[in-house]
Formats: C-alpha cells, structure tokens, sequence
C-alpha cells in the first residue's frame, strides 16, 4: 500500500504548499544539531536549509512520485536531498567569491549570518548529506534505484550539470555570451537540477522509458521558462518581492535572455516554453494536472 500525498482535489497552491511543509519536516528531522564542537556547521546548515522558500524542486519529486503512486516517505526522502542539494548551491552562490550577495529569500545570506568558513562547510555538510540520504535504504528497497538516483542527481548537479553552469555565469561577467550560450548556461546551471525533480518519481517507479522522455521533456522547457522568469523578475520585480537585491546582472554586465531578447519577447519566449511542457504531459491524461499548474505558475509567479 501506498500514502497518498495529495487528495485529487487538492489545488496546486494547496499542494505547493503541503508539499513544502512535508519536506521541511524531513528537513528538521535530518538536520538535528549535535552538542559537539560541530554544532555551529549543523546550525549553519539548519539555517539555509530552512529558509523560507518555495520548495519548488521538492513538488515536482512528490508531484512525479504520484504519477505512478510512489510511496509518499520514498519521495519525501528524494524531495529532502533535491533540496538540500538546491540550498548547498545557493550557500556557495552568495559567496564573496561569486555573487557576493548578502541577502537571500529575505534574509542575511549564510556566510553573513555566521562566516565565509562556516558558510563553505554547511554547503558543503548539504551537499554530502543528500546522497547519504538517496543511499539510505529508507529511500527505496532495491538498492539498483538507489544507485540510479545517487548517479542522475551527481550528473544533474556536478560540472556536466549546476556547477558547470555557475562556471559559465562566472565567465559570463568578462564576457559577452550569445543566446546560445546563455540557453547552454541555464539548463545546466537551472535546468539540471529541475529535470532530476521532474523524473525523480519515474526512477523511483522504475517507470517505462517513454514516460521518462515525456518527464525529460517536460523538465526541459520548465527549466527554461523558469529562468527567463527570473530573468523578468530581476528587472521587473523588487528586492521586498523577491527576497534578494534585483537588477545584479544588469549592474555585473551579464547578458540575459531579457537583455538579449527585450522584455516583451523574453516574456513570450517563455509562454511558449510552457505550452511546450504542458504538451509533454499528454501521456499522463489528467493526473498529471499539477505539473500542469507547476508550469504555469513559473511564469506568473512574483517570487
């Protein structure tokens, strides 16, 4: 028998929302901090790890894992570690040695709250411990699918996937990039991480290969489309909205598919990304309604 996560009434704000509460309770239980001298890296992670946020990554896993009826402790495990991973990234971003922000989602970024040291440490505490997690037999009974995830989030994540893109957006502050490239740079920097979420529920289902396509594809366009929301919201948006000072990437001189394409056309560029993603989703008829929602929201959002 299998836990059910979300009654099939449930909105896609009520779901985002319990999907995130469930993850955060994985989350606390996880990140206890110990009496020893470490504490301080405990607490440091604690902090970024539960900073409040959408916990988009962690729908999606738990919205893919009641695609194929997924037990709900199962996908609540890969939710945690796709989260953990996404927060050791967002500790590393904001250090004084790439973007040097001092606020994220709202409040003192990691290594303003504590120090760069500690900072460097809880992301890295992160980032270890969401494959201890995916390894933990409590993930998945057969340890082939544990392996299976251990390997696509370390794919999604290492330098062929999040880092390798951070490294081209680092590069992209001396110089000037095409759309080409900056579309590379955000579905590795972005997209990666997004497209594990998406199929994360099919490998846990040992799903067929042609729905795992659709899912790939489904991630695919989300990813895109939900970087040049971001890319609005940085020139749209504000720092009391967004949590984080805007219009970094105009003032560093990164080129952007907003800086690129125009507001106008960004925007419609991604519309049209999500029409694409909604369309992957044919194969899974009405269950896959959320995910539907989870595109659309991308674009909408003000966050």
């Amino acid at each position: 028998m299998t836990d059910t996560l979300w009654s099939e009434a449930a909105s896609f704000s009520e779901a985002l929302t319990q999907a995130g509460q469930l993850t955060d309770v994985v989350l606390e239980q996880l990140l206890v901090v110990p009496p020893g001298l470490e504490a301080r890296v405990y607490e440091a992670m604690r902090y970024s790890a539960l900073a409040p946020g959408k916990r988009m990554r962690p729908f999606l896993v738990l919205a893919s894992s009641r695609l194929f009826g997924v037990a709900q402790r199962c996908a609540l495990q890969v939710a945690a570690a796709v989260e953990m991973v996404h927060a050791y990234s967002m500790v590393h971003d904001d250090l004084p040695a790439m973007d040097n922000s001092d606020l994220r989602r709202g409040r003192l970024t990691c290594h303003k709250q504590f120090d760069d040291a500690t900072a460097v440490l809880a992301g890295d505490g992160l980032l270890t411990g969401a494959f201890e997690l995916l390894a933990d037999p409590d993930t998945h009974g057969d340890p082939a699918v544990r392996i299976e995830l251990v390997a696509a989030l370390a794919s999604a994540a290492g330098a062929a996937g999040m880092v390798g893109g951070q490294m081209i957006d680092l590069i992209a502050e001396h110089q000037p990039l095409d759309i080409g490239a900056i579309t590379r740079l955000q579905r590795m920097k972005t997209g990666a991480l997004i497209a594990f979420s998406c199929e994360a529920g099919a490998i846990l289902a040992k799903a067929p290969h042609e729905l795992r396509v659709a899912l790939r594809g489904y991630a695919h366009d989300l990813g895109l489309a939900y970087q040049i929301a971001d890319d609005l919201l940085d020139v749209e948006g504000s720092a009391a909205e967004i949590g984080k000072p805007v219009g970094a990437d105009a003032a560093a001189g990164k080129a952007t598919f907003v800086s690129i394409l125009g507001v106008a056309r960004a925007r419609a560029q991604a519309e049209l990304l999500v029409r694409q993603a909604v369309a992957h989703l044919d194969l899974f008829e009405q269950r896959a309604e959320l995910l539907r929602e989870a595109a659309r929201f991308v674009i909408t959002r003000r966050t």
